[in-house]
């Protein structure tokens, strides 16, 4: 696996950023513990999990929305799921297709390719590419590209191979990063609709 130009997750300088933004812009991070299950508005309705916003995140770029694209070119919502009342140390990314929590995973690349692709996985085992767009309405590929342990580091990658952080933001002001993770040692995770998966992808917190 080949390692890209990336900003790291842990600059202080960054966190910092995307907490300004998100308090300016959602105004949730002043809300007091007892206020949030009344503002919890999940984009689906589709149960009362809280849903944060996945975003690729450069300091010296905007911040881009990260999203699930099929062959016909539908456009669908991905999001880090935390159930109610749970903790948000470790989250679940779905892509939300048809009202349903579509699991996001990292495949085997094909042929020559040089990265690991992210891909949401229908139940008909079709799957769709995860990318991330940019004001213009360009396609940035996300993918895994490095390994450290069981940690697979993800980017949405540039053509000359710079890598947006790709970040979890909950309502409330808090910031996960997205990564794969490799719960085995084998090369096939699982197999999911018949796609075999090489890691699973999580929003996790960082120390």
């Amino acid at each position: 696996m080949k390692t890209i130009k990336r900003i790291s997750i842990q600059s202080k300088i960054n966190t910092l950023f995307i907490l300004l933004f998100l308090i300016i812009g959602s105004g949730y991070a002043q809300i007091t513990s007892e206020k949030r299950s009344e503002l919890i508005k999940p984009e689906t309705s589709l149960t009362e999990d809280v849903v944060w916003h996945i975003k690729a995140f450069r300091p010296d770029a905007q911040i881009l929305n990260v999203k699930a694209i099929d062959k016909e070119g539908n456009i669908y919502d991905v999001k880090a799921i935390q159930p109610y009342e749970t903790s948000s140390s470790v989250l679940s990314v779905k892509a939300i297709i048809e009202n349903k929590y579509i699991p996001v995973k990292i495949i085997l690349p094909k042929g020559n390719e040089k990265y690991f692709p992210l891909v949401a996985i229908n139940e008909d085992g079709s799957i769709l590419r995860i990318v991330a767009i940019n004001d213009k309405g360009k396609y940035l590929e996300v993918k895994g590209h490095s390994k450290s342990g069981n940690i697979i580091h993800i980017s949405a990658i540039t053509a000359n191979e710079l890598g947006y952080n790709i970040l979890a933001l909950s309502p409330f002001g808090e910031v996960n990063a997205v990564v794969g993770m490799k719960m085995l040692e084998t090369t096939e995770e699982a197999v999911i609709n018949g796609v075999p998966v090489f890691a699973h992808v999580k929003a996790i917190k960082q120390n």
